[in-house]
Order: structure tokens, then sequence, then C-alpha cells
């Protein structure tokens, strides 16, 4: 059984990571309203790959016997004036949610709770590699973005990105 205090952290976590899905949804938009699929694309996948923490998180909960409770999923509250506004904002939101989950790797070692340790070993592997995906995006667009053609050839490059599901076994 998880401790009462790590338990509620993830369940906070799974609010944090549907709500990390719908703030990529809304980032995709801005990015298809401007006529840059790729980026909209980009920004999708990032979406699939938020909801699936989610329910990672979640089905974690639930194969430890913990009630899972949804919290209020917010609106997106950023407004986006510059095309690299969306990025620099998911750079910032990243750092956000690689805290939390550090608080629930912190908050698991103060209760010996290994398993949820080895679990979300995971998680925090995954933040570093969301941080850098988005930070070496940021470069690419700092680059190239304020040239068209540079801009036309980023967004090319973007809307090749494939979707993987996770691989996480819980």
């Amino acid at each position: 059984m998880l401790a009462k205090k790590v338990a509620k952290l993830i369940n906070e976590q799974v609010t944090l990571e549907f709500y990390s899905a719908y703030l990529y949804l809304d980032m995709a938009n801005f990015y298809a309203d401007q006529g840059l699929e790729g980026f909209a694309h980009w920004f999708e996948i990032q979406t699939q790959e938020e909801r699936d923490h989610a329910l990672l998180m979640r089905t974690y909960l639930l194969n430890n016997g913990v009630h899972v409770t949804f919290g209020t999923i917010h609106q997106p509250d950023k407004e986006f004036k510059a095309l690299i506004d969306p990025l620099e904002a998911a750079l910032e939101h990243e750092q956000y949610i690689t805290g939390c989950i550090n608080k629930i790797y912190g908050a698991a070692a103060e209760e010996k709770d290994y398993r949820t340790m080895q679990c979300f070993n995971w998680f925090v592997k995954e933040q570093g590699e969301e941080e850098k995906n988005v930070g070496d995006l940021i470069k690419k667009f700092k680059l190239f973005g304020s040239d068209p053609k540079g801009l036309y050839a980023l967004d090319q490059e973007l809307l090749a990105r494939v979707y993987t599901a996770p691989s996480l076994v819980l």
C-alpha cells in the first residue's frame, strides 16, 4: 500500500499531466492558426504523451489499491503573440513538471517506497528527455525561425515526428 502522502502527490500529478495535454493542445491550436502544421503536429504528439503519462500514473495508483481522484483541469491562460512564445512556455512548463515529479520521488524516498521510486525512475528520465527536446527545438527556432525558408524547413521536419507510446511496465 502506498503511503497517503505519496498517493496524494501522484493523484495530483495525474491531473497535472492531463492539464499538460490540454496546454499542449492549446499550443498546437496557436501554430495551426499560424499555418505551421509541423509545429502544431509536434505539440499534438506532446499532447498524446502527456495524456499517456496521466494514464500510466492512474494505472499505477489502481494497481496499488489507491482510489483515483481527478482534479479540475484549468483552461490554459497563456497568450501567445510571437512564434517562439509557445516553445518558451513549454520549456517553462516542463521544468515545473520536473519539479513535481522530483517531489513525488522525494516523498517516496522518505517513505522508503522503493516500488514507487522504481516506477518514477522512468518519469525522472522522461522529464530529462522532455526538457532536452523542447530546449533543442528552441535552439533550432532561434537559428532558423527568422528566415522564412528556414522556418519552412523546420516546420517540415516537425511534421515528420512520429508518436511512440511509452514502454513503461507497471
